[in-house]
C-alpha cells in the first residue's frame, strides 16, 4: 500500500463546488488515470482519501491538500503523468508527494490557514487599518456560531490590510484550523463591520504541525 499527498489549487471554476462533491472528483480523477484506489474495511467500502480542511462554497484556493491511499506502490514520475492529464481544469495538481502510512490524518496535523481577503468596501484605507488594529486590541471578541457564543479572538493569529492595485482593500488572515478551534474569514470581517460588504476569499496556505 501506498499513501500519497496532493498540493492542489480551487479555482474560480470550481468555487462553489462542495466538499463532498471534491472528494468524489479526486475518486474519478483516480479511476480516469487507472490508478489502484484501496479502500476502507467493512460492509460499505469506501476509497481512502482525505481532505485536509473544507474550503467553504465561493472560495478560491492555491494551497488545498488531499491524502490518497493506492493498494500497490507506484513510482511517483508515473502518478504525476496519469494524474495530471486526468485531474479536472478546476482543480490543477501542483505536487505529490509520498507520506508514511501510519502518519497522523491531515485534520489532526492542520494548525493554522492564510486567507486573502479583497474587499472594494466603501472606506479609507485609515479607517481599515484603524478598525484592525481596534480589534487585534481586544482580548476578547464574542461571536455567536449556530446558537452558540465563543471567542473569536484566540482564533485570530495574524490580520493586517495591504493595499490592491485596482483600489479595493487586501486583507490578510491567519487563522486558527484545528478541530473544535477554527477562524472563518467571513466572521473576522462582521467583526470589522464588513459583513454587508462582498469579499473574495482566497486561501494562500494550510500550516501543518512539525
Amino acid at each position: 500500500m501506498q499513501r500519497l499527498r496532493l498540493t492542489f489549487s480551487k479555482t474560480a471554476a470550481m468555487r462553489y463546488t462542495g466538499h463532498l462533491d471534491v472528494h468524489v472528483a479526486w475518486e474519478r480523477t483516480f479511476r480516469r488515470a487507472r490508478l489502484p484506489l484501496a479502500y476502507s474495511q467493512g460492509f460499505h467500502p469506501q476509497p481512502k482519501i482525505q481532505l485536509a480542511s473544507a474550503l467553504p462554497l465561493g472560495f478560491t484556493s492555491e494551497c488545498e491538500l488531499v491524502d490518497v491511499w493506492l493498494e500497490e506502490t507506484r513510482d511517483l514520475a508515473e502518478v504525476e503523468a496519469a494524474l495530471k492529464p486526468a485531474a479536472p481544469p478546476g482543480l490543477p495538481i501542483h505536487a505529490i508527494v509520498e507520506i508514511p502510512l501510519l502518519s497522523p490524518p491531515l485534520q489532526v496535523l492542520l494548525r493554522s490557514a492564510d486567507f486573502r481577503v479583497t474587499t472594494p468596501a466603501p472606506i479609507s484605507a485609515d479607517e481599515l487599518k484603524a478598525r484592525i488594529e481596534q480589534l487585534l486590541a481586544q482580548t476578547e471578541i464574542k461571536r455567536v456560531r449556530r446558537e452558540k457564543s465563543y471567542d473569536l479572538r484566540p482564533l485570530i493569529e495574524h490580520l493586517a490590510w495591504e493595499a490592491s492595485a485596482d483600489g479595493s482593500h487586501t486583507i490578510l488572515m491567519r487563522l486558527a484550523a484545528r478541530e473544535a478551534a477554527t477562524g472563518r474569514p467571513e466572521e473576522v470581517l462582521a467583526a470589522l463591520g464588513l459583513e454587508a460588504t462582498p469579499a473574495r476569499v482566497h486561501r494562500l496556505k494550510l500550516i501543518l504541525a512539525e
